[in-house]
């Protein structure tokens, strides 16, 4: 089995609690990242440099992810690439992406990309503390144990 992060917006904190899991549970981390960045020093953890561009390392993981694999990102037009390919999406703050809330997902974005826009609103997220790394921790562990419920499958990449 094999995890995917969208290394260039995932928090540190995530990052390790994922590699920590795949310690554990004996998986692979797949970082992909548009820059380059520091390799944890496992075995386990493969880290993947694409070349700059708008959607670069989202294109990378849509194009290599296979049904049924996780991917940590946060950003919700490629979570939704990745539903659509039967992938399994989850924020840093432990919220799965599914079909159901896509929709209203998508929605809220593109209402507060507008809203940023137009110099009604400013800012992003708070601050990734401890309360999300808990939160992600569990959503992690309940997706990871209803993954390893299903029958294996071999990937072709």
């Amino acid at each position: 089995m094999r995890v995917w992060i969208d290394a260039d917006a995932c928090p540190r904190l995530a990052r390790d609690q994922v590699i920590k899991f795949a310690l554990k549970r004996k998986f692979s981390v797949m970082l992909v990242a548009g820059q380059a960045q520091p390799r944890p020093n496992f075995a386990c953890v493969q880290l993947i440099i694409v070349p700059s561009g708008p959607d670069a390392a989202d294109d990378y993981i849509v194009e290599h992810v296979a049904a049924n694999e996780l991917v940590i990102c946060s950003d919700i037009p490629l979570a939704d690439r990745l539903i659509k390919k039967q992938a399994i999406a989850l924020d840093p703050r432990g919220e799965e992406f599914t079909e159901r809330n896509m929709g209203d997902r998508l929605a809220m974005r593109n209402l507060f990309t507008d809203l940023r826009e137009q110099g009604q609103m400013s800012g992003g997220q708070r601050a990734y503390d401890e309360r999300d790394k808990q939160a992600f921790a569990n959503a992690l562990d309940r997706i990871l144990t209803r993954l390893a419920r299903l029958p294996s499958t071999t990937s072709t990449d």
